[in-house]
């Protein structure tokens, strides 16, 4: 038997489909969950599995060659969360500042201990795609010249395009 009332999806079923009283649910988390399901579906989970994997290996090329490094090493990364480690030299809150403002993107900055000290970057569900990856890596090579960081003009973009040209 399920032991949470809310998610239990026999109930649920009646509900969607008998329209049996279950209780007041939120129709915009149903009818989200019912969309990204079908997504999923039509995708392939294989395929989401490599498409997050490809983009996030890409991305990571990408932010290395423009002279960062990640927080885990490679092989315990999380494919849609990259936590981007910082120097000293730089300020996470600048950065994700001139992100949003600049460029529209928002991410995340460190929490805890970490605070002040990374990016946290989600490349995760849809926003898990290729243009977005290389639209990042852009914004963040301008945002870093703009804060005097040293990266060579293009770097990031050209060492992700590698990595999508030799996977295709």
């Amino acid at each position: 038997p399920v032991p949470t009332f809310y998610l239990d999806a026999d109930l649920l079923s009646k509900y969607w489909n008998d329209r049996q009283y279950h209780h007041t649910i939120s129709a915009p988390l149903i009818y989200s969950l019912y969309t990204a399901l079908s997504l999923l579906n039509e995708e392939g989970l294989g395929n989401r599995w490599r498409r997050h994997q490809l983009n996030h290996v890409a991305f990571r090329a990408g932010v290395e060659a423009m002279g960062l490094s990640f927080l885990p090493t490679e092989d315990i990364s999380l494919w849609p969360l990259n936590a981007i480690l910082l120097p000293g030299s730089l300020s996470e809150a600048d950065i994700r500042s001139a992100l949003l403002n600049n460029h529209g993107i928002e991410v995340g900055g460190g929490l805890g201990p970490l605070k002040g000290k990374l990016l946290r970057v989600g490349l995760m569900g849809y926003g898990s795609q290729q243009e977005y990856a290389l639209q990042l890596l852009a914004a963040l090579e301008q945002t870093l010249v703009s804060q005097g960081h040293e990266v060579e003009a293009g770097a990031g973009v050209q060492k992700a395009m590698e990595v999508y040209r030799a996977r295709k």
